[in-house]
């Protein structure tokens, strides 16, 4: 079965699954109350979450508090749920929020990268469970206290990256463990180019800031700024390191996720980076970042390629791609090992094999090599990852992706941002977050936060 076949298929199933009747499981319906469900508050409320605020409602919870720092955002979230936000109580300060709101069971936080840490914190301190955004966090060192804080706490956390929660992810992560690709030493992921800022710096001058918009709160832990009309705000911030981290920041939870989980790699001993735009304060037009993992156990070293902006990987390795698919996809995820390849697509999201004697790639489904792989991992229901989330909130089976979990696949592309920035390959110290020879990376590890916007 060819690529495109089998997302037509997977599609067609899909929309038949929204079709059917919500027949849920028993253990969603609460550990205490049988017919409880979840009061949700949903701070930051662009694009990205008004997607998941239809999940919420999908599987029928309750939307009970929307917290932003722009009046424009709030009423436009209110236009679009209708009649299930009428109700919902509104902030601007997400503190006022968490102290006020002593009935919300969960918050679902979808706020730009800078504010997810000390937010997601907070909502964990006050005993909510969490569902944040990917990336987990802005820095390395937030991705470690926020990985802590979770897994101390009595919390349900997930990270968004959702494609974790497909069956082809889980499918991938079985059959590379049991070895059908062979000994697996290389892994490529691409991403085209892109539409927030790169390879610039910041315009000059000014412009009114928008009645409603509080842009001081915006700013919040991030060096303040003077406000400019489409360029950070909304949708545009993703591009600038104080705020995000380009497509690395934006897919490393994505891409990484798989192929980390799989090969069960630890932290990288050596980044190294290339591309045109780079030294500047939004992300490189192009880049190519490769991280370099030590042996481990019984397995060898492996090397995760990166490539952003249109950088593709060499052709021996897409070698099947074109071939099976029409053309090189715009993104990929190649896993490839020593007796086949695998292609997860860069939400992981995707299950194709070939072998090394092969000449195009096959759905798992369909091929012999995969058939007598027992399945080793829970299947998300509905392979819906808030659904998951909400299960795990109440009182089912743990999440596939906590924040443990989200936060170590964050601190390794936060790694290699850390590279990026300064322009220069690092000799990584995972476990102590720290360069050999770069003692200037430690104030991009754990940067100053204005006020008291630490986590």
């Amino acid at each position: 079965m060819r690529r495109r076949q089998f997302m037509g298929s997977a599609m067609a199933t899909a929309l038949g699954a929204a079709a059917a009747p919500l027949i849920l499981p028993s253990r969603l319906l609460g550990a205490s109350s049988p017919n409880s469900k979840l009061n949700i508050a949903c701070i930051g409320l662009g694009g990205q979450m008004q997607g998941l605020m239809k999940d919420v409602l999908l599987f029928e919870q309750n939307i009970v508090a929307l917290c932003d720092v722009d009046a424009a955002q709030v009423a436009a979230t209110r236009k679009n749920l209708g009649e299930p936000a009428a109700k919902a109580r509104t902030y601007k300060d997400f503190r006022e929020l968490l102290d006020r709101e002593k009935s919300v069971d969960g918050v679902v936080v979808a706020t730009p990268d800078h504010w997810h840490a000390a937010i997601s914190g907070a909502a964990i301190r006050a005993g909510k469970h969490v569902y944040c955004e990917k990336p987990l966090t802005h820095t390395v060192g937030e991705a470690r206290q926020l990985s802590a804080l979770a897994r101390q706490s009595k919390m349900a956390t997930q990270t968004g990256n959702q494609g974790s929660a497909s069956a082809n992810f889980r499918r991938s992560m079985e059959l590379i463990q049991a070895g059908v690709l062979g000994t697996v030493s290389e892994v490529h992921l691409w991403h085209p180019p892109h539409g927030w800022p790169s390879g610039q710096e910041r315009p000059g001058g000014e412009d009114p800031t928008p009645a409603g918009l509080d842009w001081e709160f915006w700013l919040g832990p991030s060096p303040a700024r003077p406000y400019k009309k489409g360029i950070y705000h909304p949708a545009q911030w993703r591009g600038w390191f104080d705020f995000g981290g380009g497509s690395l920041a934006d897919f490393c939870c994505h891409g990484l996720s798989m192929p980390v989980r799989a090969l069960d790699l630890d932290y990288p001993t050596r980044i190294e980076v290339s591309g045109s735009g780079m030294g500047k304060e939004s992300f490189p037009k192009t880049c190519k970042v490769h991280f370099s993992f030590p042996a481990r156990g019984a397995r060898g070293p492996v090397s995760i390629h990166f490539y952003s902006g249109g950088e593709l990987p060499p052709a021996a390795a897409t070698a099947g791609v074109a071939e099976t698919f029409g053309k090189i996809p715009d993104t990929g995820c190649l896993v490839l090992g020593d007796q086949g390849a695998l292609s997860a697509g860069l939400w992981n999201n995707e299950c194709f094999l070939k072998l090394k004697s092969e000449a195009e790639f096959r759905a798992e489904g369909a091929h012999p090599a995969a058939t007598a792989v027992v399945k080793t991992l829970p299947r998300a229901p509905r392979e819906r990852h808030m659904l998951e989330w909400i299960e795990a909130c109440k009182g089912g089976p743990k999440t596939f992706s906590p924040f443990e979990i989200g936060g170590h696949i964050t601190e390794i592309g936060a790694a290699g941002l850390l590279a990026l920035r300064l322009q220069r390959n690092l000799d990584w110290d995972g476990v102590a977050m720290k360069a050999a020879g770069s003692p200037e990376v430690e104030a991009l590890v754990r940067p100053q936060h204005r006020g008291e916007w630490g986590l």
